[in-house]
């Protein structure tokens, strides 16, 4: 199979102006105003994915929207990236092409790293319908999807049935939720690409590559920077460093605190950040609160399971626990779809798969679930500590599985 056409703008095209995203105080997260954009190609003349980076505390991973051409002429966009000059242009070289962008697709309502985009986004083309996902809402505050920047004259929510949509001939999808958090509202939409066989999901579905995606090699600093085993070491650039910062940055960002890490003392945390060569505010000043234990390539190792699909830990042990019907019934409807591509909106893509492998991912809500394998109860401890945390006081419901 050839590798997808790789395309972001060179350093004597580029200026910092070109991907500075001046609306990231309203998502403070890394890296801040500058996102870069890497676009691929993943079917020739007809998909096309954009990376971009987002992170706190450096655990950074992709966060993606796929363009699709549209048999009729024109673009579909399906969760949309910070609209920097950057990434703008590299979407107007393929309206140029194709067709201007018809819609645009808000397929989550928690998502506000996805749902903080769409506004200005939808802006940069005046002639596109946006679809959003039913029930959405805003936190603190509930406020009218025109206040949060959408446009009101060109913004609809997706119906029930997909049949009642312009694109229907070209599309399917199937939504999820609105599951009941009480502090808020789960709520993904599926997107069927009927001619390519491409499946495409925002949150739930994920696969976890060995080394690096591409975007997250543009800003080395946070793969180096979890690459230490100690606050004493020096940031330095190898590529086993790059793949071992990767690594422990998906421990990081998929359980929180895996059996393998351990946090050093407050004093033994102050010490080492004073012997620290590192102590610019980009490094925390020397702080570096973590200690992995020797194993912990084993772990990750379990984790990614040979690159299979999964449902995040985060996801399986605070959210669709909650709705374990609901979820599997969504899960049955797609299945029943013809695809063997997916594209999520985080780690890897695009992900060759069938509906089969897609459904083995939700056993884990079957009633018979104790009896599946899951991920080690040792690396799950901290997200079981949130999860008490919050449903013992009544904060959220309790989980059904």
């Amino acid at each position: 199979m050839s590798q997808p056409e790789t395309k972001e703008l060179n350093n004597n095209q580029i200026d910092s102006q070109d991907y500075h995203w001046r609306f990231w105080p309203t998502v403070p997260i890394y890296p801040y105003s500058k996102r870069r954009t890497i676009r691929k190609e993943v079917l020739k003349d007809t998909i096309w994915t954009f990376d971009q980076l987002q992170g706190i505390f450096y655990v950074v991973v992709p966060i993606r929207m796929t363009v699709i051409r549209l048999e009729s002429g024109g673009l579909l966009v399906y969760a949309p990236v910070a609209p920097t000059k950057q990434c703008i242009h590299l979407v107007k070289e393929l309206v140029d092409q194709h067709g201007d962008v018809k819609y645009i697709i808000l397929p989550t309502i928690s998502g506000l790293e996805h749902k903080h985009c769409v506004g200005p986004f939808a802006r940069k083309f005046p002639q596109a319908i946006v679809f959003v996902a039913p029930k959405q809402w805003s936190f603190p505050v509930n406020l009218p999807l025109s206040w949060l920047g959408f446009p009101a004259k060109r913004t609809q929510v997706l119906p029930a049935d997909s049949t009642q949509t312009p694109f229907a001939d070209e599309f399917d999808y199937a939504i999820l939720g609105d599951i009941n958090l009480r502090l808020g509202q789960f709520e993904e939409v599926a997107f069927l690409h009927k001619r390519s066989q491409t499946l495409l999901v925002t949150d739930s579905i994920i696969s976890i590559p060995t080394k690096p995606p591409e975007i997250i090699e543009q800003d080395l600093y946070p793969l180096l920077f979890h690459a230490r085993d100690s606050a004493t070491e020096a940031i330095v650039d190898t590529q086993g460093n790059r793949i071992r910062g990767w690594q422990r940055i998906c421990l990081f960002a998929l359980y929180f605190k895996a059996s393998v890490l351990e946090t050093p003392s407050i004093r033994k945390t102050i010490i080492d950040a004073w012997r620290s060569p590192n102590k610019s505010a980009k490094a925390y000043w020397g702080l570096y609160p973590f200690e992995w234990k020797i194993n912990w390539e084993e772990c990750f190792d379990t984790l990614r399971s040979d690159g299979r699909l999964l449902v995040a830990p985060i996801l399986q042990t605070l959210i669709l626990n909650r709705a374990p019907q609901e979820t599997l019934q969504w899960a049955d409807t797609i299945t029943r779809w013809n695809f063997n591509r997916i594209i999520p909106c985080h780690f890897d893509a695009p992900i060759h798969a069938t509906p089969q492998e897609f459904r083995q991912a939700f056993t884990f809500l079957e009633p018979n679930a104790k009896n599946i394998a899951r991920f080690p109860d040792a690396d799950l401890k901290t997200l079981k500590y949130i999860d008490a945390f919050l449903y013992k006081p009544g904060l959220v419901p309790p989980p059904k599985i």
